[in-house]
């Protein structure tokens, strides 16, 4: 069990740190005749074809659902209402979801009452774009209980909805060009590979010969072949410039089937011992890096600019080194070093706001509401940003609609009942 938990850590591991080198390389900062330019990177088939092997944010949702589970199992034995799930598993969002916004308010509205208004509108919702991962999140969390009821209760044919749903969505894009109606698909294709997480804690794919677990990986390369060389979808799993709609985001069918391979690989890894025997040092390094992954993600892209105007001041100063400092892995390496030197203490930041849960249970209602509210903040602050201006009153409405949840789901956490209440 200890060597199973270490490989679902470090698959969540490595699905960060390839988001985090994937963004630092997505724009291209040149020094040209002097002056700066920033231009989306456009890299070629080559790398259309390795992004199919290297994006694994599939695995992320999968290693999510094995993490509910265990969590939701713990829960049932406590025989304590789904509020006390709720403020222990989401409060712990309330540090990093609250320092992270705070700040991104505080900067964007500082902008916008400096006579900025709607350029700090525009920056700050483009900003929120990578907010989408926490609302996901943030639902699978919310929905884990039932999701692994559902899968005790029911097994492979609560997955069945999902993939079709997914299908109907890609046929309806095809077929009406919208591409908007992708969108559908958060819904769809992440819960799905969260219910494979659920499903591989409780034995599927660890449990099914290697020989299966082949065939499965070899069928699923196949498709996505045919999906993208015989059925039109895009050659990145990602996107580019030279492939402005790709398949992560929003998902297609070619990452639903992307992810269930993934899942086979990591069924095979466990088969064959990996992170079995990681040593006591080794397995501490794991659970760290493993508790400060929201974290990283959400300041990886302040890492990314600071790097990147670190390199191009000393390109400046330096115009004779600017061919080495300008070097696009080099921006990697720096952002890697940034990330790694500041979330550890970001994160200390952080657990000062998260609240301490109380020693009963939360008010009936209380906890489920500022969830809610704290989910929908969450989301209106992705889709509208954080601004509190006059002109821009959706920023302001997602900005006091966050604030509510954080506030209230803070409550039902700290202020508990001493007893929780008898069963009717």
């Amino acid at each position: 069990m200890p060597g199973r938990n270490h490989l679902i850590d470090l698959a969540r591991i490595s699905s960060m740190l390839i988001v985090v080198v994937f963004h630092s390389l997505l724009w291209q900062v040149l020094l040209v005749d002097g002056q700066v330019q920033v231009v989306p990177w456009a890299p070629g088939p080559v790398l259309w074809a390795i992004s199919w092997v290297g994006t694994i944010i599939p695995v992320f949702f999968v290693a999510a659902g094995y993490a509910n589970a265990v969590v939701v199992d713990t829960w049932r034995a406590g025989g304590q209402p789904y509020a006390s799930f709720l403020t222990r598993r989401g409060s712990r969002l309330l540090g990093p979801m609250t320092l992270f916004l705070a700040l991104c308010t505080v900067v964007a509205s500082a902008a916008a009452w400096a006579g900025r208004a709607a350029q700090a509108s525009a920056l700050s919702r483009q900003f929120a774009q990578l907010l989408w991962f926490a609302v996901v999140y943030e639902l699978l969390l919310a929905a884990a209980p039932l999701a692994v009821w559902l899968h005790d209760r029911f097994g492979a044919w609560v997955m069945l909805p999902m993939l079709a749903g997914v299908v109907a969505v890609d046929a309806a894009v095809r077929v009406t060009g919208d591409l908007g109606l992708q969108w559908l698909n958060l819904a769809l294709a992440w819960p799905l590979a969260h219910q494979w997480g659920i499903a591989y804690h409780r034995g599927w794919f660890r449990g099914w010969s290697v020989r299966w677990l082949l065939i499965l990986v070899a069928g699923a390369a196949a498709l996505i072949a045919v999906l993208v060389f015989g059925l039109g979808y895009p050659p990145a799993a990602v996107a580019w410039a030279d492939v402005l709609v790709a398949n992560l985001l929003p998902p297609t069918l070619a990452i639903v089937v992307l992810g269930f391979a993934q899942t086979c690989l990591l069924g095979l890894a466990e088969r064959a011992g990996v992170a079995a025997r990681l040593g006591e040092r080794a397995a501490g390094v794991v659970r760290l890096a493993n508790s400060l992954l929201l974290t990283a993600y959400l300041w990886h892209i302040p890492a990314i600019v600071v790097s990147a105007g670190l390199l191009v001041g000393l390109s400046l100063l330096w115009p004779w080194a600017a061919p080495i400092l300008m070097n696009a892995l080099l921006l990697v390496a720096l952002v890697l070093v940034v990330v790694a030197a500041t979330v550890p203490w970001i994160a200390r930041v952080e657990l000062r706001l998260i609240p301490r849960l109380g020693p009963g249970v939360p008010a009936r209602g209380l906890a489920e509401t500022g969830y809610a509210l704290f989910a929908a903040g969450t989301w209106a602050s992705w889709q509208f940003g954080s601004v509190l201006h006059p002109s821009d009153p959706l920023g302001v409405l997602a900005v006091g609609m966050f604030a509510a949840g954080a506030l209230v789901l803070r409550r039902a956490t700290t202020r508990t009942t001493p007893t929780a209440p008898s069963p009717s």
